[in-house]
């Protein structure tokens, strides 16, 4: 916490830190808020998503009156972004995962989906951007977010890591396997995806109205991705799964027809693909909390290998795995990397 009590931070989080710093009232942003928000990047990040937009604050000033109830932003001296701080709660705190979405966040949410698939592929080409084309399938789409998988976290740091997935029992070329059993998805338009949907990217402001923030992982793709990682973080019971695909269904057809072809059929693909993809994350996140040192730290190895069982269990099946290793198995398998391919190079990431 900053010395200044007007000054709220840092908030952490996996890629920033986070500073809700007072606004002068000359500041062209007061009128709306109380506060801004500075992000400073957090040095030597362990990447685990694609990310596309070089920068988070241009893509928000090129959003700004295109999206609803998303963070304003203003130069001020030096030159730097201010974002506009949202006074609230994030939509997870005091709720329980079970709880129902009211009807104000619900359409709210659904205007958010019909937003974003009506920002088309090519509007935002002028922004600079950090990975490849914008354009392309959902073949292709997809196609990019394996291969970021397996080259920049499976393959990260000279393979460091895939002694600890084959001790796992993570079949070498389990992604691309998982690929071609996919097959074709079907053609839908290229929209702005946000990327990350989750209860602690939502805020709930003072008036009960429901913001959305922390764009950068946003990317332009299909937009059928941000309902699959949408669900797959929320973790809804059954039936609110089904009527929030429900919702966006309708809405993103209702803003550009089109938008849900084929979604039925590659809905449980993208999803899968989601649950391989937190098990490459859980894995090495889970090496990086339980270093540095020559074995990984005891009092957290339990916990922290009951939640990487878990996720092996949900990613067996799209990683075509034989079989969940037990949680001894689990804690066996990171005694052992400790041991042999030790943390040195995990050790260098700051968590």
């Amino acid at each position: 916490m900053s010395n200044d009590g007007n000054v709220l931070g840092p908030l952490k989080g996996h890629h920033h830190e986070t500073y809700a710093i007072p606004l002068a009232p000359e500041n062209p942003l007061r009128p709306y808020f109380e506060r801004g928000k500075y992000r400073e990047p957090r040095r030597e990040q362990f990447r685990y998503d694609r990310q596309c937009f070089a920068s988070e604050d241009q893509l928000l000033v090129a959003l700004q009156g295109r999206i609803s109830r998303i963070p304003g932003i203003a130069e001020v001296e030096g030159g730097f972004l201010l974002q506009g701080f949202i006074e609230g709660r994030t939509l997870g705190r005091g709720r329980l995962p079970s709880q129902a979405l009211s009807r104000l966040h619900t359409g709210q949410l659904a205007q958010l989906f019909g937003e974003l698939v009506s920002v088309k592929g090519d509007e935002f080409d002028h922004l600079e951007r950090v990975c490849g084309q914008a354009s392309g399938s959902p073949n292709e789409f997809l196609d990019r977010l394996i291969e970021f998988t397996e080259k920049q976290v499976h393959l990260k740091d000279d393979g460091h890591y895939v002694p600890l997935f084959g001790a796992l029992g993570v079949p070498e070329g389990a992604l691309s396997a998982f690929r071609e059993r996919a097959g074709t998805l079907a053609d839908r338009p290229f929209s702005l995806v946000h990327g990350d949907l989750h209860r602690a990217n939502f805020i709930v402001d003072l008036n009960g109205n429901l913001w959305t923030i922390d764009w950068e992982l946003a990317m332009i793709g299909d937009p059928l991705y941000d309902l699959a990682t949408h669900l797959h973080l929320m973790r809804y019971p059954a039936r609110e799964e089904l009527r929030i695909t429900d919702v966006w269904q309708a809405a993103v057809e209702r803003a550009r027809p089109g938008s849900s072809d084929g979604w039925q059929r590659d809905l449980p693909v993208l999803r899968a693909y989601k649950r391989a993809q937190s098990l490459f994350t859980d894995v090495i996140r889970t090496a990086l909390t339980l270093g540095p040192g020559s074995e990984p730290d005891r009092q957290k190895l339990p916990l922290s290998a009951w939640r990487v069982r878990r996720a092996l269990a949900l990613a067996a099946e799209p990683l075509g795995m034989g079989r969940v290793p037990t949680l001894r198995q689990v804690m066996t398998a990171y005694s052992e990397w400790f041991r042999t391919a030790g943390p040195a190079a995990a050790s260098t990431v700051q968590m």
